[in-house]
């Protein structure tokens, strides 16, 4: 209901409203009197509606209020069949209201006809009562701005209504030169404010009254927040003002946002679950065994390397000492040659010879026949400018470099995530390779040979039915777009140097791949458990008849005992010469009858993978001793030392005895078995943590030598072994000085003990114990880099170490994870650090 305003002096609109019961009535005007007789007057037929209200219920029980509705606009309305849509129907819905709910709506009317708030503001309070009687209901962000603009407009009405009392009451000089009449009207002006605060506080306790059957524990609420009101009003400040810097202090509606909030917070790990690849616990949802790797697929392909950016005018290719201008095609395997002049590969004969025949390839008709020798090609002039732009980008600023290092990241954030089964997983290598040179490891044969460029054109891309296919590059098609859920990559091609298929696999820590290496792991601890039975039936095989039976117990052994790998039949001077155990030659081994007091030796020299060289002496049982000798019988020494059988025939066999099993498996749980019983039997409780961490990478040595995983001396090692001893040398004489003051201090203190010698032999002695620490410490990475010098700890550590293992050493002697694995390995093995307790054994 609109209500009446007056205006006071000065254009200020005062509002017409009930005087308290101290103000005296000498001093209010005609009309003020009248109204304040109003006031009471309505005020005793309330309280006569309430006592009719309340005696008429025993007689008519009262229907139980029913549940608010939210309307469009955020405001509560009561769900009544008898709800009305306007006020200004009044009379309609009165009568068609029982008698006791009419009675009820004329006193809220009649209460609400003296309040002189503004509509708005009449809306904004009825809303936030009826949300703290009913519901904790939660605004939108809209409508709490809509509130607080509404509320902080009529603060600044009263605001200005303060101001312009003010200024009426001091006149233009200051003083207050009004007449007695004037006066009145300015008083009622400037407790507007006050007055306000009153008649709020009186709405509060009707609005208590009419909703008496709400809960007790909402309507105790109200009663307090009245209460407070009351006293701020006591204290002589304005309510509205103190409203308006709690608003500021502590929003409205805290708790609700806070429950929003915590709400959010809850949701928001949720979705951290699974929209991580880190925090994807893919290991809890089960294995399903029907074959298929995933159901749902999706990726934006490989990215492709940037195209050829030709040299420069000024920098020029020389043949014989006279500048010749190459084709393009041309000068860009040039480029590859002229970037590894300083390298150790371009002084090999191999290298030089493979590099010139298809370099001539990709020249013209005319450049063939003027460039005919690789000896009269001078790259130097090409080798200093790519010199140049590296040093020029190792000058880049911070500011350059973070530049591209976002164009990198974009790059990352498009092509190096996919979404499998609903999962946003990480792409290991999702760049095409660009061309270049082949390098090869050790001395491979076809090393220098031309890698070309991959075209779309060859490429295969993998993904779900349904899925957004890849878009191929402009005027590009791919070659096959296939969905095959039985395969774990993503896009592949066959390269042209030896013909193999390269893929576009998924990170390390992702899903399929921690799916993989887990099975590894438990079909090995499974081995475990058949390994005697196993290595009782290859025994057996020994006194076979038949020669192949016997050649398989043989090679059985030496894989199980020596960790060889089992070694796969390969075309000659197609790859390097390397060789497991099933390709072994007769040259390969040689056999000792006794050597170094031992019987019955057998002599290992040959180049394992990556063309490392695996020489070992090693005893054997004198049964296979004299197996061996009969497969050498009448054979020359390139003739294979195991003519029978080939890993294919040796894999089915092992299959047999376990399901599941191949020859790699006994390579993973050698590796492992020999982890978990050198941990047992090198770590003790009482270490510190230095010499656990030694303990761990002894162990894993004993691992890696197994294992034949070796590597070349650091170019760094003797320089970093150079400055270790110097720190370790210095911190020797700074253990001396201190043992010698320490020492000094001991002595005075024995002439006369005071406090303060006490103290100084104190503190003289922890220095001594802390140097003493740090020095252990520098013995022991020396010891261990020592160690390590020519062996590779890596290798086993992520391929054929169960994590767990080195998980549950961690927690059980309180070693952090973080010693042992880096970032991106905790990430792969986050499967095994979720899941692992201390107990565990492999």
């Amino acid at each position: 209901m609109k209500l009446e305003d007056n205006e006071g002096h000065g254009g200020a609109k005062t509002s017409s409203r009930k005087r308290t019961a101290s103000e005296s009535n000498m001093d209010k005007s005609p009309t003020d009197r009248k109204r304040s007789k109003d006031g009471e007057r309505d005020k005793k037929e309330g309280t006569e509606l309430k006592h009719k209200a309340k005696h008429s219920s025993s007689k008519h029980p009262r229907k139980p209020l029913q549940e608010p509705k939210i309307t469009s606009s955020g405001s509560l309305k009561a769900a009544s069949e008898n709800d009305h849509a306007d006020v200004k129907t009044k009379g309609v819905a009165m009568d068609a209201s029982p008698p006791s709910e009419k009675k009820a709506i004329d006193l809220n009317n009649n209460i609400s006809a003296k309040h002189t708030e503004s509509d708005e503001r009449k809306v904004t309070k009825t809303e936030i009562q009826e949300v703290d009687l009913f519901a904790p209901i939660e605004h939108s962000d809209m409508e709490r701005s809509d509130k607080k603009s509404k509320k902080t407009g009529d603060s600044q009405k009263d605001d200005k209504h303060k101001h312009k009392s003010k200024s009426i009451k001091k006149g233009h000089h200051g003083t207050d030169e009004r007449n007695p009449e004037q006066r009145k009207v300015g008083e009622i002006s400037a407790n507007s404010s006050d007055c306000n605060s009153k008649k709020r506080k009186s709405k509060d306790s009707c609005e208590t009254d009419v909703l008496r059957t709400g809960d007790s524990k909402k309507e105790t609420a109200v009663k307090k927040n009245a209460k407070k009101e009351g006293e701020k009003k006591d204290s002589g400040k304005d309510t509205k003002t103190t409203d308006e810097k709690k608003r500021k202090k502590k929003p409205e509606g805290k708790e609700e946002s806070k429950k929003k909030k915590k709400d959010g917070d809850d949701g928001k790990k949720g979705g951290k679950k699974e929209g991580e690849d880190s925090t994807w616990k893919w290991w809890e949802e089960g294995n399903s065994n029907n074959g298929n790797k995933w159901t749902t697929l999706e990726h934006k392909g490989p990215l492709f390397p940037p195209e050829y950016e030709p040299l420069p005018n000024n920098v020029s290719f020389f043949y014989n000492g006279n500048p010749v201008k190459l084709s393009l095609a041309a000068e860009e395997v040039a480029t590859f040659y002229a970037k590894m002049l300083d390298h150790e590969y371009t002084t090999k004969s191999s290298f030089q010879e493979n590099f010139f025949t298809d370099w001539r390839e990709e020249m013209t008709v005319e450049e063939r026949e003027q460039i005919k020798k690789l000896s009269k090609c001078d790259f130097t002039h090409i080798n200093k400018y790519f010199l140049e732009k590296s040093e020029e980008k190792k000058a880049m600023t911070k500011e350059q470099k973070q530049v591209l290092k976002e164009e990198n990241n974009k790059l990352t954030e498009e092509y190096g995530f996919c979404e499998l089964d609903g999962h946003r997983e990480k792409i290991g290598n999702f760049r095409v390779e660009p061309p270049g040179l082949f390098r090869g490891r050790g001395e491979h044969p076809k090393m220098g040979k031309l890698k070309k460029r991959i075209q779309p054109e060859e490429i295969t891309i993998n993904c779900s039915k349904g899925s957004n296919i890849p878009v191929a590059p402009k005027g590009h098609r791919w070659r096959k777009v296939q969905h095959d859920n039985t395969v774990t990559w993503l896009a592949s091609w066959v390269e042209n140097v030896q013909g193999n298929f390269k893929y576009v696999m998924l990170n390390p820590s992702s899903k399929l791949k921690g799916e993989k290496d887990w099975q590894k792991y438990e079909v090995a601890r499974k081995l475990k458990l058949k390994v005697e039975t196993i290595r009782r039936l290859y025994r057996e095989d020994w006194k076979n008849r038949e020669m192949k039976t016997r050649q398989r117990g043989v090679a059985l052994y030496f894989i199980d005992k020596l960790a060889l790998r089992a070694g796969n039949e390969k075309e000659e001077s197609e790859t390097a010469d390397t060789v497991g155990c099933c390709s072994l030659r007769v040259e390969h081994i040689t056999l000792h009858q006794e050597k170094g007091g031992q019987e019955f030796m057998v002599e290992f020299d040959f180049l394992g993978k990556d063309s490392i060289r695996y020489y070992n002496e090693v005893p054997v049982e004198g049964r296979v001793f004299k197996n061996l000798k009969l497969f050498m019988e009448n054979k020359e020494p390139e003739d294979d030392l195991f003519d029978r059988i080939n890993t294919t025939y040796l894999n089915k066999h092992l299959n047999q005895s376990m399901p599941g099993l191949t020859a790699k498996v006994f390579r993973t749980f050698n590796a492992s078995t020999t982890l978990q019983e050198q941990l047992n039997k090198l770590t003790t409780a009482d270490m510190s943590l230095e010499e656990k961490l030694l303990s761990y990478n002894r162990a894993n040595r004993a691992v890696a030598i197994l294992c034949n995983h070796q590597r070349a001396a650091p170019k760094t090692f003797e320089k970093s072994m150079q400055n270790l001893q110097d720190k370790i040398a210095q911190k020797q004489q700074q253990l001396d000085v201190a043992k010698k003051e320490l020492k000094e201090a001991k002595k005075e203190h024995k002439k006369g003990g005071t406090e303060r010698t006490r103290r100084l032999v104190e503190k003289k002695e922890s220095v001594v114990k802390r140097l003493e620490e740090q020095l252990k410490k520098l013995q022991l990475q020396m010891t261990d880099r020592e160690e390590n010098k020519v062996i590779a700890l890596g290798t086993s550590k992520l391929n054929y170490l169960d994590p767990r293992i080195s998980v549950a050493w961690c927690r059980k002697f309180n070693v952090p994870i973080e010693k042992i694995y880096n970032k991106t390995q905790r990430d792969k093995f986050a499967w095994a650090i979720d899941m692992t307790e201390e107990d565990f054994q492999f």
